[in-house]
C-alpha cells in the first residue's frame, strides 16, 4: 500500500505581495486555497495585472475537488475571471466573498457555468479526503475566514489575512477559541500571514478610524472627500455613521466602490442611516459643508475617480480650496509614486489633504508580531510555513517563530512552485511544479512574455529607428530609399545631419550586399541593422531598436 503523503504547493503569494494561491494535494484529491492577482512591477510596461501560472492545475483539473476562498480582496479572488477560462471547479466561500465572485463571473458571462457554494464561519464540508472548516477572523473586509483543513496526516491551519481586533465594527472578535481547540487536537502545519511581521506589538482596532473621522468632521466647513479601499466595508460604514451624525449627505463615486456598496447594502453588510445616501449627480444641490464624497483611488490608479478629480477629469467633482481630502489607506508597496503624484496634484488645486504621513487615518488589516505569536502559540504546529510576503517578511517570520519555540528544522520557507511533501516520516522539499507569473495586458492573458517586455523596455529607454527600402526581386538592386523614420529617439528636424549619415550608412550597406550578390532578405536586413547600430552607438552612445523594412518590387 502506497504511503500517504500531503503535498503543499504555493502557486503565488511567496516572495511577492499578492497573487495568493496555495494547492493542497493528498492521494487523488486536490483543493486550492484562494485565486488572487498581483500588480505589475515598474518594469512591466503596459501590463495591467499579474496572475498565477496554473499549468499544474489545468493538467490535474479532474482531481480538483474545489476552490476555497478566505476573503474577497483582489489579491485573493481577483484572478478568478482569468483562471476560470482554463479550469472550472466548484467554489466555496462566505456570503460576501461569494457575492463579489458572482459579480466578477457575471461580467464575463460565466456565472451560470460555475458552481458556487455559500458557507458561513463555523461550517465544515468534505472535499475528497479533505474536511474543511471555516474559522471566523477579523480583517479589513467582512466575512473573512481562516481554514482548518483535516487531512489523513493531520490538521492544517491556513490563516488567510487576519488580525486580532478587540473591538471590531462587526462586533465579533476572531475565533481564538477555535484556534486553541485545533491546537489541543494537534496541528500538523500552520500556514500564516506574514504581511505585517516587521511591525512589533499589536495592530490597532478598526474602530479607532471612526474616532479619527469624527475629529475631522467636527466643525469642518469644507466638503469632505474620503478615499479608501472599495472593499473596506467597515470603513465605509463608519463614514456613513459619522456623516449622519454631522448631518452630511454621502455620495459614492468610482465603479468598484459603487459595486461593493450596492452588493453590501443588498446583503446587509452595510446599514445606511436614513436620508444619508444621495446620487453623485445631486451634490451640487447642497452646500459643501453638507457633503461627503466617498471615492476610489487610494492607490493613485490612473483611471480611478480620485485621480480624475485631481487632474480635472471628473464630471461631477471639481477639487478646490473648499475641499478636505482624506486618504484613509496606506500605499501598497510599489504604488508610493502614483499616490504621491495624486497628493501633489490635490495640493496644487488648493485642497487640504490628510494622508498617512501627516495624520493617522488608517489602520492595517494584518496582524503584527504579537498577534502572529498568539496564533502560533494557540495552534502549536509541528511545521511552520510563513506565507503572504516577500523574502524579508518570510525570513523575519521564521525568526519570530523560532523565538517562541518552533524548531528551526520544522520551519519551511518556500517559493512558488516548490513542493513541500509531508508524510509520517517527516517533511521535506520534493521537486517543483510549473509556476510563475502570467501577464494580463488588456484582453490578452499570457500572450505578453519576457521577449515582448524586453522590447518594450528597449523602446522606452532608447526609442526606435525604422529603415525602409525597396529592392528589385531578382538582383536585389536598390530601387528607392532608404528612408529613415524615428520614434522616441531623436526629433528629425533637430538632427538632420545624423539622419543623413544614417541614410548614407544604410545605403552603403545595401550597395555592399548587392555587390556581394547577397539575395537573402534576412541577411540583407541583418547587415543594415549591424552597421546602423554601430554608427548610432559611436555617435550617440545609445542603442535604439533598429527595424529594417526591405520590400521587393
Amino acid at each position: 500500500m502506497a504511503e500517504t503523503k500531503l503535498k503543499i504547493i504555493p502557486l503565488g503569494g511567496l516572495n511577492e505581495i499578492g497573487k495568493n494561491m496555495t494547492v493542497y494535494e493528498c492521494g487523488k484529491d486536490i483543493i486550492v486555497v484562494d485565486c488572487g492577482l498581483g500588480f505589475p512591477d515598474d518594469d512591466m510596461l503596459g501590463i495591467d495585472l499579474v496572475i498565477p501560472d496554473i499549468t499544474y492545475l489545468v493538467k490535474n483539473q479532474d482531481r480538483i475537488r474545489g476552490l476555497i476562498l478566505t476573503h474577497g480582496h483582489e489579491d485573493h479572488i481577483g484572478a478568478i475571471p482569468y483562471v476560470f477560462r482554463q479550469i472550472n471547479v466548484p467554489i466555496y466561500a462566505t456570503r460576501l466573498t461569494a457575492g463579489l465572485v458572482e459579480s466578477k463571473l457575471a461580467e464575463i458571462q460565466m456565472l451560470d457555468k460555475v458552481q458556487i457554494f455559500k458557507k458561513e464561519a463555523g461550517d465544515s464540508f468534505t472535499l475528497g479526503c479533505f474536511e474543511v472548516e471555516m474559522i471566523h477572523v477579523n480583517h479589513s473586509i467582512p466575512d473573512s475566514v481562516a481554514f482548518g483543513i483535516r487531512t489523513p496526516l493531520g490538521n492544517v491551519v491556513h490563516t488567510g489575512d487576519f488580525k486580532i481586533d478587540p473591538s471590531p465594527i462587526e462586533k465579533k472578535i476572531i475565533d481564538l477559541a477555535r484556534f486553541g481547540n485545533l491546537g489541543m487536537e494537534g496541528v500538523l502545519a500552520l500556514l500564516i500571514d506574514s504581511t505585517n511581521v516587521e511591525r512589533h506589538g499589536y495592530s490597532e482596532s478598526e474602530s479607532i478610524v471612526g474616532k479619527k473621522f469624527e475629529s475631522h468632521f467636527a466643525g469642518c466647513k469644507k466638503r469632505i472627500i474620503i478615499t479608501t479601499f472599495a472593499s473596506n466595508v467597515h470603513r465605509i460604514q463608519q463614514v456613513l455613521n459619522v456623516a449622519h451624525k454631522y448631518e452630511r449627505k454621502v455620495a459614492i463615486t468610482g465603479r468598484s466602490m459603487e459595486n461593493v456598496m450596492r452588493l453590501s447594502i443588498e446583503m446587509g453588510y452595510i446599514d445606511v442611516p436614513p436620508d444619508t445616501l444621495i446620487d453623485i449627480s445631486k451634490i451640487k444641490n447642497y452646500p459643501p459643508e453638507k457633503i461627503v464624497v466617498v471615492t476610489t483611488g487610494s492607490q493613485g490608479e490612473s483611471m480611478s475617480a480620485l485621480y480624475r478629480m485631481a487632474f480635472s477629469g471628473h464630471r461631477q467633482v471639481e477639487i478646490g480650496a473648499a475641499d478636505r481630502v482624506i486618504i484613509s489607506a496606506s500605499a501598497i508597496p510599489g504604488n508610493e509614486k502614483t499616490v504621491a503624484r495624486v497628493i501633489n496634484e490635490l495640493f496644487s488645486k488648493g485642497a487640504e489633504v490628510l494622508y498617512a504621513a501627516v495624520e493617522e487615518i488608517h489602520v492595517t488589516g494584518h496582524a503584527c508580531q504579537e498577534e502572529l505569536k498568539i496564533i502560533t502559540a494557540l495552534t502549536k504546529p509541528k511545521y511552520f510555513i510563513p506565507v503572504h510576503g516577500e523574502q524579508r517578511h518570510l525570513k523575519t517570520h521564521a525568526s519570530v517563530a523560532a523565538e517562541i519555540g518552533i524548531p528551526e528544522s520544522n520551519i519551511f520557507i518556500g517559493s512558488i512552485g516548490k513542493v513541500l511533501e509531508i508524510s509520517k516520516k517527516g517533511a521535506r522539499w520534493s521537486g517543483t511544479v510549473p509556476s510563475g507569473r502570467v501577464l494580463v495586458d488588456g484582453s490578452g492573458v499570457g500572450d505578453v512574455g519576457n521577449i515582448v517586455l524586453r522590447d518594450r523596455r528597449h523602446l522606452s529607454q532608447d526609442g526606435m529607428v525604422v529603415v525602409v527600402a525597396s529592392l528589385t526581386s531578382d538582383e536585389c538592386q536598390l530601387v528607392s530609399g532608404p528612408d529613415i523614420i524615428t520614434r522616441g529617439f531623436i526629433y528629425a528636424k533637430e538632427s538632420e545631419n545624423l539622419l543623413d549619415e544614417l541614410k548614407a550608412v544604410a545605403t552603403q550597406a545595401l550597395l555592399d550586399c548587392e555587390k556581394d550578390s547577397v539575395r537573402d532578405l534576412a541577411t540583407i536586413k541583418s547587415s543594415v541593422k549591424t552597421v546602423m547600430s554601430a554608427h548610432l552607438f559611436k555617435k550617440t552612445k545609445r542603442n535604439p531598436m533598429i527595424i529594417p523594412i526591405i520590400m521587393e518590387v
